[in-house]
C-alpha cells in the first residue's frame, strides 16, 4: 500500500512537473521574435513589396494573430494528447523528428548508461578497498579527470587525434552504417569514453567514500573472523550499502549529461540524436520541436527519478514509504 501510493502521488507530481516546465518554456519562445516573419518582411522588402503586409500574413499563417491564451490552450492539450505539431524547419510531426533523433541518441546512451553504471561504483569500491596506495591514487587521479575536463573540449582533442591526425574514427558520423556493426562500434566508441570519464568521476568518489566507511567496519571485521571470501565481503557486505547513496548521485549525473553534456558530444561528433535536434530548433526557433524535446527530457528525468527511489527499497528494505 506505501510504495503503490508513493507511486502514484509521484505519477501525479510528475503530470504538474511537465506542465510547468511546458509552460515556462513555451512563454519564452512565445515572447522570442519569430524568425520566418522577420524573414518575410526582410524578402519581402527586398523584392519590393509592403514589408507589413508580408510580417501580417506570415503571423496568420502561422496563428500568431491568435490571442496568446488561446495558443497555449491548444498547445497543452495538444501536449497530453501526444499531437505535438509540425516541424516547419524538418516538414514532418515533432514525435516522428524525435522518434528519428532518439534512435540515434539511444545507440550511445545504452551503452553509455551500463558502462557506467558497472565502472563507477567497482572503481570506488576498488579505491576504497586499497586506501592511500598507489592503485587508490591512479583510480582518484582517473576520476577527477574525468569529472573536470569539460566533455565538449575532451570530445575535440580526441577527435583531432583519433579522428584528423591518425585516421582510426570518421571525422562525421556516418548514419548509413548499421546499428551492430564494426564501423558503428569504431565511430561510438569515443563518443561513449567521453561521456563515461565525465559520469564516472563523480559516481566514483562517492562510492569510495561511503565504502571507506564499511571496509573497517565491525560486520566486516566479524564476517572476516569467520572465514568469509574477501569477493563476498566487498561484494554484499559493502557493496550493496554503498549503492544507497549511490544511486542518488548516479541518476543526477546521468541526467545531467543525457540533458546537457550530450548536445555538446552531439554537435562535436555530427550524430543527429536529440541534443542536436534541440540544439538546431533553438537556433531556428522551431518552437514544436523545442516544447517537444523538453516534455521529452522532462519526462525522462521524472522517470529516472522514480526509478531511483524504487530502487531504495531494494538495495535497503529498511527504507518505508509508507510515511513519505
Amino acid at each position: 500500500m506505501g510504495m503503490g501510493w508513493y507511486v502514484v502521488r509521484r505519477v501525479v507530481f510528475a503530470f504538474f512537473v511537465t506542465f510547468t516546465i511546458v509552460s515556462i518554456t513555451w512563454g519564452l519562445l512565445s515572447a522570442a521574435p519569430n524568425p520566418e516573419v522577420r524573414q518575410a518582411s526582410t524578402q519581402a522588402a527586398l523584392e519590393g513589396g509592403n514589408p507589413a503586409e508580408a510580417r501580417e500574413n506570415a503571423r496568420q499563417r502561422l496563428g500568431l494573430d491568435r490571442p496568446a491564451w488561446e495558443r497555449y490552450v491548444d498547445y497543452v492539450v495538444s501536449i497530453y494528447t501526444l499531437e505535438w505539431g509540425w516541424s516547419d524547419t524538418r516538414s514532418q510531426p515533432v514525435t516522428d523528428a524525435i522518434a528519428n533523433s532518439l534512435y540515434y541518441t539511444v545507440q550511445y546512451s545504452v551503452p553509455w548508461t551500463i558502462l557506467t553504471v558497472l565502472i563507477g561504483p567497482l572503481v570506488g569500491l576498488y579505491s576504497a578497498a586499497n586506501q592511500y596506495s598507489w592503485r587508490d591514487h591512479v583510480a582518484t587521479g582517473f576520476a577527477f579527470f574525468g569529472y573536470a575536463i569539460p566533455n565538449f573540449f575532451f570530445g575535440i582533442v580526441l577527435l583531432l587525434v583519433f579522428g584528423v591526425e591518425l585516421g582510426w574514427i570518421p571525422v562525421i558520423y556516418n548514419t548509413q552504417v548499421p546499428v551492430f556493426s564494426v564501423e558503428n562500434i569504431i565511430q561510438l566508441t569515443i563518443p561513449i569514453f567521453v561521456l563515461v570519464t565525465g559520469s564516472v568521476g563523480g559516481i566514483t568518489r562517492v562510492a569510495r567514500n561511503e565504502a571507506a566507511e564499511y571496509v573497517n567496519s565491525d560486520f566486516v571485521k566479524t564476517a572476516r573472523a569467520k572465514g568469509v571470501s574477501v569477493y563476498r565481503i566487498y561484494f554484499q557486505h559493502v557493496l550493496r550499502p554503498t549503492l544507497v547513496p549511490v544511486s542518488t548521485t548516479l541518476v543526477s549525473q546521468l541526467l545531467a549529461l543525457f540533458t546537457g553534456a550530450s548536445l555538446l558530444v552531439e554537435v562535436v561528433f555530427g550524430i543527429p540524436g536529440l541534443g542536436r535536434l534541440l540544439y538546431n530548433a533553438v537556433l531556428s526557433q522551431d518552437t514544436s520541436v523545442v516544447l517537444g524535446t523538453t516534455l521529452f527530457f522532462t519526462f525522462v528525468a521524472t522517470i529516472g527519478n522514480l526509478i531511483q527511489d524504487i530502487t531504495y527499497t531494494v538495495l535497503d528494505p529498511r527504507i518505508d514509504f509508507s510515511e513519505r
